[in-house]
């Protein structure tokens, strides 16, 4: 038996111990607005709190997973810059501290590209299977922006100071196949088996005991939850910085005049 809940982008459906959080803005290709991060940040505080949630999956709807923050949206709310900047990065610090803070099995399953603060929280869930024609973006450098959602910590501890920085320096675009070699997922999996085959497994990972789960985590992390809210407070203190950049500015203006024409 299942059962679902619909927020504004995000679909809740619960099978038995395990709940499957799928974002779904098709019209946006997933993109993520303020309400989105407060929905994901308050779902998974929700969930670490819930006696009878054993795992959460986070997935897309459609043919992407996220095509990341909706600028736009961002660009439209009430407010002066300054007040729109401070709440926007509170709303974001929260939610990247939601993921760090998750006690529970974390599973994401990238069904299509991950692109930005989709591709850095995605990399701070315990295990990630993505399709094999998904793949990761961080254009951080494209926007004038800089690392967030700990991958300035994240990204070199998965895939090496090198790949990482060409992943959040130079804006590279790390395919399935290539995330698969440098073990920043588990698996690799045909777009038509994540529910035949990949989604039955989960559903047995939510019957094993979850005081073993939760131990054993907790150890595996032992070392790394301090360091990724280390890192989640100084990148959010720096994104604060760029946005009011010129920089930073003329290339946002410049991404959103070319949405505008698409």
């Amino acid at each position: 038996m299942s059962s679902e809940k619909q927020l504004t982008h995000l679909k809740l459906e619960r099978f038995g111990t395990v709940l499957r959080v799928t974002i779904n803005n098709p019209r946006k290709k997933n993109a993520l607005n303020r309400q989105a991060y407060q929905d994901l940040a308050d779902t998974l505080n929700s969930a670490n709190h819930d006696e009878s949630v054993n795992v959460v999956v986070l997935t897309g709807s459609g043919d992407f997973y996220s095509s990341g923050n909706d600028m736009v949206s961002a660009a439209t709310e009430e407010g002066s810059i300054e007040e729109r900047l401070a709440r926007g990065n509170a709303i974001l610090r929260d939610m990247v501290r939601a993921f760090i803070s998750f006690d529970k099995l974390l599973i994401a399953i990238i069904n299509g590209p991950a692109i930005g603060i989709a591709a850095t929280t995605a990399l701070l869930c315990d295990v990630v299977y993505m399709a094999e024609t998904a793949y990761f973006y961080t254009p951080f450098t494209k926007l004038g922006l800089c690392a967030e959602g700990c991958s300035s910590y994240s990204f070199p501890l998965l895939m090496g100071r090198s790949k990482a920085s060409e992943m959040l320096l130079l804006n590279h675009r790390m395919s399935a196949q290539e995330a698969l070699s440098y073990n920043v997922v588990a698996a690799v999996v045909k777009r038509d088996e994540i529910e035949t085959k990949l989604w039955p497994q989960i559903l047995e990972h939510g019957k094993l005991p979850i005081g073993s789960i939760k131990a054993g985590k907790m150890l595996i992390n032992r070392f790394q939850r301090e360091k990724l809210h280390e890192a989640n407070d100084r990148e959010t203190e720096a994104l604060m910085d760029r946005y009011q950049t010129e920089e930073s500015l003329n290339a946002i203006m410049e991404f959103m005049m070319r949405k505008s024409k698409m």
